[in-house]
């Protein structure tokens, strides 16, 4: 049986529960993290010593990085599916999306996401908060050119990485208050991933 260990609000513990789910792949998960500590306990650490969530435990495989895990469950368990296919070019597309999503989509979105949903209002730099949005919105912006005349991220085809942008679309659009651009094709590919099981259960919730 494998174990998630993460809060079920943290959007990288989100994708991998996604992903479970489409593999129909049972697992445990333990909250930790924020509110629920754990994740600075000595136990913890030496599953994990970033001390952030997630943290898979597979027998006795233990893995960290929320996009690493995606990939080793793809490929450990989902040999027949085609959210991570061995095709070289095929993958390496999906890569990108991945490590896109990581180092530049996360930490653009990321001063967003906390200044609207957990920072009080009175508290909030909105001229800050304003460039923080616009610059979020060019990225979407940049997808949303992507998506042109595809039904998926990388084509016809569901994968890893519309799980990834997927769930981090769910902030994007789920943020009250914020003014977003007309992006056709983002909105409809969206819509899309609304309608599968994992994102119904697992992604699209209220936004803490």
């Amino acid at each position: 049986m494998i174990t998630v260990w993460g809060r079920a609000n943290s959007v990288n513990v989100q994708k991998i529960l996604w992903v479970c789910d489409e593999l129909v792949l049972p697992y445990d998960r333990i909250d930790a993290g924020l509110q629920f500590g754990r994740n600075d306990e000595p136990d913890y650490l030496a599953m994990n010593p970033t001390g952030k969530v997630p943290t898979l435990v597979d027998g006795d495989y233990v893995l960290w990085e929320s996009n690493s895990i995606l990939r080793y469950l793809a490929m450990q368990y989902g040999a027949s599916s085609l959210l991570y296919p061995e095709e070289p070019k095929a993958r390496a597309g999906i890569d990108r999306w991945l490590d896109w999503s990581l180092s530049t989509l996360q930490p653009a979105e990321r001063p967003v996401f906390w200044a609207i949903v957990r920072t009080p209002a009175g508290q909030r730099d909105n001229v800050k908060l304003a460039a923080d949005i616009e610059n979020v919105a060019k990225l979407w912006k940049l997808l949303d050119g992507q998506l042109q005349g595809r039904f998926f991220i990388e084509g016809e085809k569901f994968t890893l990485a519309d799980v990834v942008l997927g769930a981090y679309a769910k902030r994007w659009f789920g943020l009250p208050g914020v003014e977003r651009p007309s992006l056709p094709n983002l909105e409809r590919w969206y819509l899309r991933l609304a309608t599968r099981s994992g994102f119904k259960q697992y992604v699209d919730s209220d936004l803490t």
